[in-house]
């Protein structure tokens, strides 16, 4: 039995970054559940709930969820329609090939008064004389009822013929629930004398356990199984919730009986490292990569992780000189370039695409090499010694070829005078009656006294 845990949800809702309380809209369809429980505590904000194909034979535990627009509980063993009062902006109920045969408890919707749409193909009820016009006569507010519209005319009608329509409809749920009663008791009596031949089951068990070294009997017991199988699905019996549960359970005993039977797969082991301690590269996911650097001194190792993928399935470990990352099991591991700082590495990704980036920063920076630059010397010869004279740093001296030594000196002529004279100070003009005395070299300038005009 699947019972609603926790971490189901939490696996659910990672949409919401796994945060439950505030959950809008969880989908947990084939799932094996059997019953519905705790989600109107955990995901009192919900609005959106998917509970299609699953083993759940009762509506119960959804009475809080006030904000609730939409519940799908199609492909269950549902038999009556309950508990649903409580959801007070209930919109639209999904109840396709459920197990529903009293109709009557269709009124109890009458109090989601936001309902506007019922869905109920594939159950029992809707084989009764005169389904539709009961349904659309007991809920006023409801404007599709299978996938067609209910016009006003239709409810006009089936309102004045309501009194005639729930006679007929209540009795024939009468007659549903004795053959449903029926049903249960031989069901029951089918189960109890249900036993499975006690040789067929050795013959398997040794055939399991190894005991049994005879090809024959072991042919035989193979056989009788396949028999028995093919058996069980010819088999006509009525669809109730009672034989799909039957199915359900005959397949899972089936898995299970497999899943002994394979034998455990040995496992290759990896070699990650050499004997000599050299690193790897290994790509056993087949993810396409990029490793690019940026300004800021870090390594970028963009890895191409499927979109869709949990987080969970994720284990990144960064050491100094290479990264592994282990992707459901698989391991991709990347020798770096340079060594890094794992102590100072983040990992981040990206919820569009899916990508894994990894922010490396580099141990001991970048290291660039030097370009030689040609530095000119002058050589004196002196007594068989050289001496070399180095310019000042900072300054660049500039070279020139001997044979050019002629044309630079007569860049400026020789023997021709400018055009342009020397500018010459003009004499000071004299003021009209008055003579320029000569200045005594006594005399001393006081900067108090103002100048006499």
């Amino acid at each position: 039995m699947v019972r609603i845990s926790e971490d189901l949800i939490r696996r659910r809702a990672e949409h919401n970054n796994g945060d439950i309380f505030s959950l809008e809209e969880v989908s947990l369809h084939q799932q094996d559940i059997e019953r519905i429980e705790h989600i109107d505590k955990w995901c009192r904000d919900l609005k959106i709930l998917y509970l299609q194909n699953n083993l759940i034979p009762k509506i119960e535990n959804v009475g809080r969820l006030k904000k609730l627009e939409y519940l799908n509980l199609a492909l269950n063993n549902i038999e009556v329609i309950e508990n649903l009062e409580g959801c007070e902006s209930l919109q639209k109920l999904d109840l396709t090939v459920n197990f529903v045969g009293k109709l009557s408890s269709v009124e109890s919707l009458k109090q989601n008064l936001h309902l506007r749409e019922l869905y109920l193909v594939g159950n029992p009820c809707t084989e009764f004389l005169g389904y539709r016009q009961y349904v659309v006569a007991c809920l006023p507010q409801l404007q599709w009822l299978d996938g067609k519209e209910i016009r006003r005319g239709e409810r006009i009608q089936v309102l004045q013929e309501l009194d005639a329509v729930r006679r007929r409809v209540l009795e024939q749920e009468v007659d549903y629930i004795e053959k449903r009663e029926e049903q249960k008791r031989s069901g029951l009596k089918e189960t109890t004398e249900k036993q499975e031949d006690p040789q067929i089951n050795q013959l398997l068990s040794e055939n399991q356990n190894g005991t049994d070294q005879n090809p024959e009997s072991s042919s035989k017991a193979h056989t009788d199984a396949e028999d028995k199988e093919k058996e069980f699905w010819e088999k006509p019996c009525p669809f109730t919730p009672e034989s799909r549960l039957e199915a359900h359970r005959h397949l899972e005993d089936k898995r299970a009986k497999e899943k002994k039977r394979e034998k455990p797969k040995n496992k290759t082991l990896r070699t990650l490292i050499n004997a000599d301690g050299r690193v790897l590269n290994i790509n056993e996911p087949k993810l396409d990569f990029s490793l690019t650097e940026d300004e800021n001194n870090c390594m970028l190792l963009d890895l191409h992780v499927y979109r869709h993928m949990d987080t969970s399935l994720l284990d990144v470990d960064v050491q100094p000189t290479y990264v592994r990352v282990t992707v459901k099991e698989k391991v991709f591991q990347l020798v770096l370039p340079a060594e890094v700082k794992p102590d100072s590495s983040t990992a981040q990704r990206s919820q569009t695409t899916g990508h894994l980036l990894l922010i490396l920063p580099l141990a001991h920076g970048e290291i660039k090499p030097k370009k030689p630059t040609a530095r000119p010397t002058s050589v004196t010869s002196n007594q068989n010694t050289k001496k070399e004279t180095r310019p000042a740093p900072g300054r660049e001296l500039l070279e020139v070829d001997p044979g050019l030594a002629g044309s630079l000196a007569n860049i400026v002529p020789k023997g021709k005078e400018s055009s342009h004279k020397p500018l010459q100070l003009s004499q000071p003009h004299q003021r009209c009656g008055v003579e320029e005395r000569p200045v005594s070299k006594d005399f001393v300038d006081d900067p108090e006294v103002p100048p006499l005009m």
